[in-house]
């Protein structure tokens, strides 16, 4: 049997369908009606000059970004004539033409024109010149002005006085020549201001009112291809060359039987036919290709094609709409001629050939032909291939081994005539020998000359291997069963062991035009050369582990044929990996966007025929890639900002939007135009005012942002298409949002003014309480002079005073009785000896002490060895101690202070007053209070003194109690004559002057 395929290498690379490939070849996507995509038949489908694709059904228009659809109510405020849109079309100007059952409608710069009321739109046509031509019908049998041109809002209808006598308008067409082609029910029209010729086919003379001329399609030679749909007539295909119209008719079909619904040319010059019901034609020179529902097409009934700016083919039918793009990796499988599913083995041979084995041998000539070679190969799977130096075929056959030459094949036989086992590898080395890697049993490695098997290697001691190559220098490597590499020559086995692998096999091994060994397995690619060993890895950026195949292109270049894709690795990448091991490198990787059918061949996994083109046997289909003619898509693709949500709200993406105060949940929408591989378009963004750098969220379309603060904002995103062309000037949307009235300019001002207020209030109280304290210090001086003026007074003068009465009484006594007055004037110098001693005591009050130097307990055990030192004189020696409870703090330095000279006047009554032998301080430290005790064994004070609150003319007692007073702390006296003399002092946590209106409070603990 022959199978027809289409496999030639392309002479070069545009944007549009190869036509080397067939249509079951280009990759091929499909949005139907039943999947929900559509509430009514896709009639049209256009692309207007911003990147979007626009698709026109029964039931409204849509907005196609290769997403998702957007429909026209979500677009526009203002509603279309009918919701049955006939035909879209997007000018060269941007703007686009839309045809209803109803109406023409004009949609320029957001806003709607309407034209042509009332009337059904079959075609919209603009010229070289730029004008707008509308076909219609006219219902109810009007006027017959079926074509109208509209330049700016200018709209003229012509009719038969012009030279266009025809009742509808179906299709419109230009020619090179400028001249304007007309299709309808009963005719054809070539027609130009003031020249027109009426064509009328023998299908259309008696066809008015039904369907006639529905396409028309203007070659660049200047023919034109019409389609006529005529039920139940003859009509179909037929071309116009040079004034005459004739069916298209050639061996491989018959273009009269037909119902052709539209036509077009693409860039390649593939003649596209759209049919009523039998699907897709495709026609280039004398090569025609189908492709139907039974093939995947959303439905046999085709209405409209579109070839877009990338080169992809739209198709419309009446259950959805189509799309074919070119793919770099080309399948062949039953659909392309071969006679199963299945692809084990793979062999290029030196004339073209191709040669693939599964459960039967086929062959991929040159001239895209697949057939079978002769009958006489017996079995039921084919295993490993081989072509000789003289061009023979050397087939693995379940357990044998064939050579296929003349036409027929010749059996190859072991020694003893035993059956080869199954052959897993074979090559032939310089000498023209060869090896064939026989999994037996036993797994043997055999070489075999001149047809004759000369030696045999079983295992052991050979170990068990899978596939064979030849090293370049000399001798043969094998690609073990356990995953490491071995080489044999002269006899002698060397084993390359690598990295702990369990269950494992070489799947691939392939000598390198560097020299270096490689072999594919599941945990990477293992490398041997000039004695180093390594592994190609994830780590070191391949996409995955699992390596099916292996092969050098014509560039020297390595190729992987691996379960996650096809990976191409430069051959200055693969001298980076063995220099660095462990670097990371650049490839490229192609996925099934790309038309890769990951899967695995068992035998021969990859060949490359003499045009360089790279095959793979991927188990269930043969795949190939073409590195020559890798030219990828070069248009980069628009990108559009769609619009905005906050805070659940939708916003139209326009330039100044200014956003609500409190907007706490913003998102961005965006989208890339390119339909090539929409899931392959990448985006970076950036927030100017927020981000510091492009953000990557890879595919994604949308940008999420929380709580962003009041201000002016700018967001910028780019994109590239499914071959990492970018569009770096992309889209940008500014916008702002509004701050609160507590986020306003305003009203931070008002705050720094009234923190300014503030500041000085809080100045001036500071200046009152600075003012308050200086009075309070000023008092508490002046008062304590005072209070020495008063003992000074009643102490040190008084006794001065005495002394000098006595002095005189003594004087005057000397002459009269001299021993009396010299006692008088003993006891006036011990008067003036205690006066001195009061003095002293007056003035040390006066003196600063180092109060806030040291802690109470050190100023009042200083105090009590002062005062122990002084009673030393008068030979008298009491016992002085301090005792302390509670941890120690610091006291408030007024605190401090007063206690201070309260427990001085105590303690210095005690040694001077009170004849006492012990004399003890007891100070204990509280959380909320601080409390003093000063006892004594002495001869105390008389009750009646202490009610008075003091001795007449002394101030001892009033003066501590007055000092009590000013801390707002208690102060109370014990004493019984004889038993002597106990003081408590007790200061809260809080204290205060009393002596003043406006008490000013002071802490008791620093």
């Amino acid at each position: 049997m022959l199978f027809a395929v289409f496999l030639l290498s392309s002479a070069g690379w545009m944007a549009a369908l190869d036509p080397s490939h067939r249509i079951s070849q280009y990759g091929h996507s499909a949005w139907r009606i039943q999947d929900g995509y559509f509430s009514g038949q896709p009639w049209s489908i256009t692309q207007t000059t911003d990147g979007y694709l626009w698709v026109g059904t029964a039931a409204g228009l849509l907005r196609f970004d290769g997403v998702q659809f957007v429909p026209w109510s979500s677009l526009a405020g203002e509603p279309l004539p009918s919701d049955d849109v006939r035909v879209v079309f997007g000018a060269r100007d941007g703007s686009l033409w839309i045809g209803t059952a109803s109406g023409l409608v004009h949609w320029v710069n957001q806003r709607s024109i309407r034209y042509l009321n009332e009337e059904l739109i079959n075609a919209v046509l603009q010229d070289e010149k730029g004008q707008i031509w509308v076909g219609r019908h006219i219902p109810g049998g009007g006027p017959q002005h079926a074509l109208c041109r509209i330049v700016d809002t200018d709209v003229r209808c012509f009719g038969e006085e012009e030279g266009v006598p025809l009742t509808d308008a179906d299709t419109l067409a230009e020619d090179t020549s400028g001249d304007l082609w007309e299709g309808s029910d009963t005719a054809l029209l070539r027609w130009r201001p003031g020249s027109s010729k009426v064509y009328r086919p023998a299908a259309l003379r008696s066809n008015q009112g039904i369907q006639g001329v529905e396409a028309l399609a203007a070659a660049a030679d200047g023919s034109v291809w019409v389609g006529i749909e005529v039920p139940g007539h003859e009509g179909g295909l037929q071309h116009m060359v040079a004034g005459v119209l004739r069916p298209f008719v050639i061996p491989k079909l018959n273009g009269e039987t037909l119902d052709v619904d539209d036509l077009l040319i693409d860039r390649q010059g593939n003649l596209w036919v759209g049919t009523e019901s039998q699907g897709v034609y495709r026609i280039h020179g004398t090569d025609v290709d189908h492709f139907g529902s039974a093939d995947g097409l959303s439905s046999d009934h085709v209405s409209r094609f579109f070839e877009d700016r990338e080169g992809n083919l739209w198709v419309s039918t009446a259950k959805g709409i189509d799309m074919f793009r070119d793919l770099r990796v080309i399948s062949v499988s039953r659909r392309e001629g071969l006679t199963e599913d299945a692809v084990e083995s793979v062999l290029a041979a030196r004339d073209g050939t191709v040669w693939i084995g599964s459960n039967r041998l086929q062959a991929l000539r040159p001239d895209g032909v697949v057939t079978e070679p002769e009958k006489g190969l017996p079995g039921y799977q084919i295993t490993s291939l081989l072509e000789d130096h003289t061009g023979r075929l050397w087939v693995g056959s379940d357990n044998s081994l064939w050579v296929y030459e003349g036409g027929k094949f010749t059996s190859i036989k072991r020694q003893d005539g035993r059956a080869f086992g199954m052959v897993m590898g074979m090559k032939e080395d310089s000498d023209h020998n060869v090896w064939v890697e026989s999994r037996g049993p036993p797994a043997t490695l055999i070489r075999i000359q001149d047809l004759k098997v000369r030696e045999e290697f079983p295992a052991p001691p050979m170990p068990i291997a899978r596939k064979v190559a030849l090293d370049p220098q000399s001798g043969i490597w094998l690609g073990l069963m356990s995953g490491d590499l071995a080489r044999f020559r002269s006899g002698k086995t060397e084993i390359f062991t690598f990295a702990d692998h369990p269950n494992t096999r070489v799947k691939a091994l392939f000598a390198a035009p560097d020299g270096s060994i490689l072999g594919g397995t599941e945990f990477g690619v293992v490398g041997w050369k000039n004695g180093r060993q390594q592994i190609l890895t994830v780590r070191n950026g391949l996409p995955c582990n699992d390596i099916n195949g292996l092969i050098s292109d014509d560039q020297d270049d390595l190729w992987l044929y691996t379960g996650c894709g096809l990976i191409e690795i430069s051959k200055d990448e693969v001298k980076r990996w063995w220099d660095e091991p462990e670097g990371k490198l650049k490839m490229r990787v192609f996925d099934v966007l790309d038309g890769v059918q990951a899967g695995i061949g068992h035998f021969n996994t990859s060949a490359k025929t003499p045009d360089g083109r790279l095959w793979f046997a991927g188990g269930s289909v043969l795949q190939m890639v073409d590195p020559a003619h890798m030219a990828g898509n070069t248009v980069p693709p628009p990108v559009h900002i769609d619009g905005i949500v906050a805070d659940r709200k939708s916003y139209s993406a326009q330039d100044g939007l200014r956003l609500p105060a409190l907007t706490r949940d913003l998102q961005i929408d965006y989208t890339a135009l390119s339909f090539t591989a929409p899931k392959k378009v990448l985006f970076r963004y950036m927030l100017e005012g927020h981000d510091k750098d492009w953000q990557e969220p890879g595919t994604r379309r949308q940008a999420f942002y929380t709580d962003l603060r009041p201000g002016h904002y700018r967001f910028r995103v780019i994109a590239c298409n499914n071959d990492g062309v970018w569009n770096e000037t992309g889209a940008s949307l500014d916008f702002s949002i509004a701050p609160a009235y507590y986020q306003t300019m305003w009203f931070r001002v008002l705050c720094g003014a009234a923190f300014l207020v503030l500041l000085w209030a809080l100045y001036q109280l500071r200046l009152q309480q600075l003012r308050h304290q200086f009075t309070i210090g000023l008092e508490a001086r002046v008062n304590e002079r005072t209070r020495v003026a008063r003992e000074l007074h009643d102490t040190l003068l008084q006794s001065f005073q005495g002394a000098l009465f006595q002095i005189q009484a003594a004087r005057n006594m000397l002459l009269r009785r001299a021993d009396d007055g010299m006692a008088v004037l003993d006891e006036a110098i011990h008067a003036a000896e205690g006066g001195i001693s009061e003095g002293r005591v007056a003035i040390q009050d006066l003196r600063p002490d180092p109060v806030g130097q040291r802690s109470l307990p050190e100023l009042l055990e200083a105090t009590g060895h002062e005062l122990a030192g002084e009673q030393e004189l008068d030979g008298h020696f009491p016992e002085f101690r301090v005792i302390v409870e509670g941890k120690e703090q610091n006291l408030s330095l007024t605190v401090q202070e007063e206690v201070y000279k309260i427990s001085r006047e105590a303690i210095r009554n005690a040694f001077q007053h009170a004849a006492a032998s012990h004399i003890e301080v007891e100070i204990r430290y509280d959380e909320d209070r601080f409390r003093l005790r000063i006892r004594d064994d002495g001869k105390g004070i008389d009750s009646t003194i202490l009610k008075a609150g003091g001795q007449a003319g002394h101030w001892g007692l009033q003066g501590m109690r007055e000092r009590a007073q000013r801390i707002g702390s208690r102060l109370e006296f014990w004493s019984e004559a004889g038993a002597g003399t106990e003081l408590e002092l007790t200061v809260p946590g809080v204290v205060a002057y009393e002596n003043r209106p406006n008490r000013r409070r002071f802490r008791l603990f620093h």
